[in-house]
């Protein structure tokens, strides 16, 4: 059975945080490795767990639901915009789990298009979820609402490649002649995030990275880059050889096509780069 963490409760209980909040974040910790089942059992018929979002934005941007034929939501949907929507997602994170699942309570017990978090643009195509009032136990509800929560951030671990560290990466590429793709990113930048769940796991992009290229990952709120390189804005992107010459700056979010048409440029450079050398 998991263990209660005392830890998120007494800092809950410091901020003020009402008993039945404490309460909830209680059984919450209790039932959250139960989330994945429940889902499946309760939620699954209707919410498809995980579409990329370069097909979802096809399906309602240009066929209007009619080439994927949803019932709902995805999974992947929800659990970044319920994290976006609800809360303060810059806040600490142990209360804002439990303000998302107070949330997903009361909505599946009082549906209501108006309450919604999703984009307009996407609702539209679905009808009012039916109450779920007397069918799903407040313990099976706060068990899913954490698997929701963590949900895209799971399946970008899963869909991803691995980053190493930059002195790991220059070891790495001067054994295999990789490019090493340092990418400069900020907790809270939205660009960035949109980059990591739209293009960053997409089943065209991750193919090509896993040959050509080594990911590294540089949060510039906490560390400084390497090699003197400096990001007015994030996300940027340095493109770096075995040799440290620096290949390609990119700055901004893009999409799949695009950033793969990035990646090209990159190699390009690197095959000029080594014919320089010679």
């Amino acid at each position: 059975m998991p263990t209660v963490n005392w830890r998120c409760m007494m800092k809950m209980m410091s901020k003020g945080v009402s008993g039945w909040l404490v309460w909830t974040a209680m059984s919450l910790c209790l039932h959250a490795q139960s989330g994945e089942e429940i889902y499946k059992t309760k939620c699954a018929y209707c919410h498809e767990a995980y579409i990329p979002m370069s097909k979802l934005m096809e399906n309602f941007t240009e066929h209007q639901n009619r080439l994927l034929k949803l019932k709902a939501p995805t999974l992947n949907q929800l659990s970044y915009r319920l994290k976006q929507q609800i809360g303060d997602p810059k806040g600490d994170e142990d209360i804002h789990r439990m303000e998302v699942t107070a949330f997903i309570s009361d909505y599946i017990n009082h549906p209501d298009k108006q309450k919604t978090v999703c984009l307009r643009d996407v609702i539209q195509y679905f009808p009012t979820m039916p109450s779920m009032k007397g069918k799903i136990s407040e313990e099976e509800v706060e068990a899913v609402s954490e698997y929701i929560y963590d949900f895209d951030k799971n399946v970008i671990e899963k869909k991803g490649v691995e980053h190493a560290s930059f002195a790991a990466a220059l070891e790495e590429a001067k054994k295999s002649n990789k490019i090493i793709m340092v990418e400069a990113v900020s907790e809270h930048c939205r660009f960035c995030k949109k980059m990591e769940r739209d293009v960053m796991i997409d089943e065209a992009v991750v193919p090509i990275l896993q040959k050509d290229f080594i990911a590294v990952s540089v949060d510039v709120g906490k560390e400084s880059l390497p090699l003197g390189m400096t990001s007015e804005l994030t996300p940027t992107f340095f493109f770096i050889d075995k040799e440290k010459n620096l290949l390609l700056k990119v700055v901004g979010a893009w999409n799949v096509e695009d950033f793969l048409e990035i990646l090209k440029e990159a190699k390009v450079n690197r095959k000029g780069a080594s014919h320089e050398q010679d």
